[in-house]
This record gives C-alpha cells, sequence and structure tokens, in this order.
C-alpha cells in the first residue's frame, strides 16, 4: 500500500498521454479474443438478412466459407457455427441433428477444406434448431424435457459434428451428464483432439429473441426452458455447473448471455483459473444497435467497451455478432 497522499499523488499522470495510458492499461482486447457466430441457411449464393438482427444475415454454405475467409483475414481464430432448419426437416425427436448431410455438417466440412487449420470451427450441440417443439431435447407426453434420453441423442449429434471436421464441440443444451458422455464418445471414436466448451451456465434469459428468429424456431417452442436453463438469480449454482462439466472434462466453459452476467464470469474465473468465454447474445447485439440507430452513443465506441468489459471481469474470449467489425476496428 503506498503512503503518498496529493498533491504527490496524482493518478491523473499517467492518464495524460495516449503513450502513458497504453503502458499501464491493465485488460487488452484484440481479435484473437474474438469467436464470430454464424448462421447456415439452405441454398447457394445465398444470403437471408434477419430483421432482428440488423447487420446480420444467414448464409448458405458457400457463402459461410467467405465468411470464414473473412474471419481469417481479420485475426480472429474460430467461428461458431448454428442452423436455419426448415420447419420440413424440423421434427418432435429433432432426427435431422444426426443427419451427416446436414446444414450445419456441410459448412463445417466446406470451411476445413477450404481453410483447414487456419481457423477453428465451434459447432453448436442442441436439439432446438431440428426438433418441431423449439425445446432443446426430447419431451414427454407432458412437455417435460427428458434428460438421460436427450443425452443419448446428443452424443450422436457431437460424433456427427466431430466427423464433419469440428475442432470444439459446445453442448448448449444444459442436461445434465452431457458433457461427460460426449467427451466418453469422442475418445472412443478416435477424436482425442476435438475440444469441448461447454455452455455450463446458460440462463433462461429473455435476451434469446432474435436467435430464435435467425434460427427459424421463433413462435414454435412450446412452454418455457426454465426446467433446465438456470435461475437468473442464481451464481452459486452455476459454479456447480462448471464444477461438474470440468469434472466430466471440458476443456473451457461458457456463461451465456454475457453483460448482464459478469459477476458470474468473474465468480468462474476466480474459483476455478480455467478458459471462461462469454456469449454476447442476440439481444445485447440489438440494444447496441438500436442505441446506436437512435444516436444515443457511437455504435464503435459502443461495441468495444462492451467487449473490453469481458475481458475486464475474466473472460479469455467473446462470442459476438459484432466480432468482425471489432477485429476490423482493432487491425486498423
Amino acid at each position: 500500500m503506498t503512503n503518498a497522499a496529493f498533491p504527490d499523488l496524482r493518478l491523473r499522470r499517467t492518464r495524460r498521454t495516449g503513450w502513458s495510458r497504453a503502458m499501464v492499461r491493465e485488460t487488452h482486447l484484440a481479435p484473437s479474443n474474438l469467436i464470430w457466430p454464424l448462421f447456415v441457411c439452405p441454398g447457394t449464393a445465398t444470403e437471408e438478412p434477419i430483421a432482428s438482427l440488423p447487420g446480420v444475415s444467414r448464409w448458405s454454405v458457400d457463402r459461410i466459407v467467405e465468411r470464414a475467409k473473412d474471419a481469417v483475414a481479420a485475426g480472429i481464430p474460430c467461428i461458431a457455427l448454428f442452423p436455419y432448419t426448415e420447419a420440413g426437416r424440423r421434427s418432435d425427436d429433432g432426427a435431422e441433428a444426426l443427419n451427416p448431410d446436414n446444414l450445419m455438417c456441410r459448412a463445417t466440412a466446406a470451411v476445413k477444406d477450404a481453410l483447414g487449420d487456419a481457423i477453428g470451427v465451434l459447432t453448436d450441440v442442441a436439439l432446438d434448431p431440428y426438433t418441431s417443439h423449439g425445446q432443446d431435447g426430447l419431451v414427454d407426453e407432458g412437455g417435460y424435457v427428458l434428460n438421460d434420453e436427450t443425452v443419448d441423442v446428443l452424443v450422436g449429434q457431437a460424433l456427427n459434428q466431430a466427423r464433419a471436421g469440428a475442432d470444439i464441440i459446445a453442448p448448449s443444451d444444459m442436461m445434465d451428464g452431457r458433457v461427460g458422455a460426449i467427451r466418453e464418445a469422442l475418445e472412443m471414436e478416435g477424436f482425442t483432439h476435438v475440444q469441448i466448451m461447454s455452455y455450463a451456465a446458460k440462463y433462461a434469459s429473455a435476451f434469446y429473441g432474435p436467435f430464435r428468429d435467425a434460427v427459424g424456431s421463433r413462435g414454435l417452442l412450446k412452454g418455457d426452458k426454465k426446467t433446465y436453463q438456470m435461475d437468473p438469480a442464481n451464481v452459486e449454482e452455476a459454479l456447480r455447473e462448471v464444477e461438474a462439466d470440468l469434472a466430466e472434462g471440458a476443456d473451457s466453459v461458457m456463461v451465456k448471455p454475457g453483460l448482464p452476467y459478469l459477476d458470474v464470469v468473474r465468480a468462474v474465473k476466480d474459483h476455478f483459473a480455467v478458459p471462461v468465454y462469454a456469449y454476447q447474445v442476440s439481444g445485447e447485439y440489438a440494444m447496441i444497435e438500436a442505441a446506436a440507430a437512435a444516436g444515443a452513443g457511437d455504435r464503435d465506441a459502443l461495441v468495444l467497451e462492451t467487449l473490453l468489459a469481458f475481458r475486464r471481469a475474466g473472460a479469455a474470449g467473446v462470442l459476438s455478432y459484432h466480432a468482425l467489425h471489432a477485429a476490423r476496428i482493432l487491425g486498423a
């Protein structure tokens, strides 16, 4: 502790110039801290703008490869893929998740064929993009999401994606025991180098609406997801979830949503000292875009400040729809 006091101590001295502020800066943000989520849709040479996510589109597989090349050029190390599944391919059991020729697998294979290890591909494991009822798992007659039966399907989905070339499997379903089951299956199938980034603390949040538009599940959801996603009131429960997933073989963990849960990011980092990622979700993105459009703030400054906040809270990286824009600003 210093005993100096004003005027000998002037904390503004180190803030006076840009070079000095850079020297004492505690937290740094770089393109390498970003993961760019992308939405895959059917077709060729196709772009489908998403109305509730201004500036974000769904892309056909060939265009996803182009976006992956954009990411590499901007210094982004990894993209995250999410499929838009047409109504005719959705079913109560989400069987399309196990189709080796589904959009997720075709996009993954296309990116890896084009770019190899120049970029990582993270694939989402959950059934909500494939089910006709919009839940992340199989449901019983009363609509309750079944845990163990769902895990069996998730294992098959994860293996399907690993065979297509996925580098990181990211289970977002919040079923108990799914990380261990997926890790065991990956090992048995020889995918020992495929990572698992677990959505360990995924909350039942009001911030997911535009994402559901993006993957085509808006209006399909019957009931809610509160029996498996976390209560927004809880932090200690999040630590138990993280502890369980790490014990089952997760290489890294995620907190979702982002800004409203920075305290959870910090708690996880402090307790476990493992790579923690945060997902700046669709509702957060939409709010920044709305604020910028209304003249309430400068878009670039809002984007960079919020991303820096994740890093300051302890996040190793951030999944953000602003990733390419931010990376280009940082690289300018």
